[in-house]
């Protein structure tokens, strides 16, 4: 049911996160403010495949 996608950075555009999405349930991009290791701060990281 869940597919495994990825979350990427919105300024960088790094690949950081891996999670899981019900694409029954979710009709909308993923995203999230999350830590961006590279820019060294948080940033939305919107989902990728």
């Amino acid at each position: 049911m869940a597919d495994i996608v990825g979350l990427q950075c919105t300024e960088c555009k790094d690949r950081n996160y891996v999670t899981l999405v019900n694409k029954k349930k979710a009709t909308k991009k993923l995203e999230k403010s999350k830590f961006c290791p590279k820019c060294g701060k948080h940033t939305l990281h919107k989902e990728c495949k």
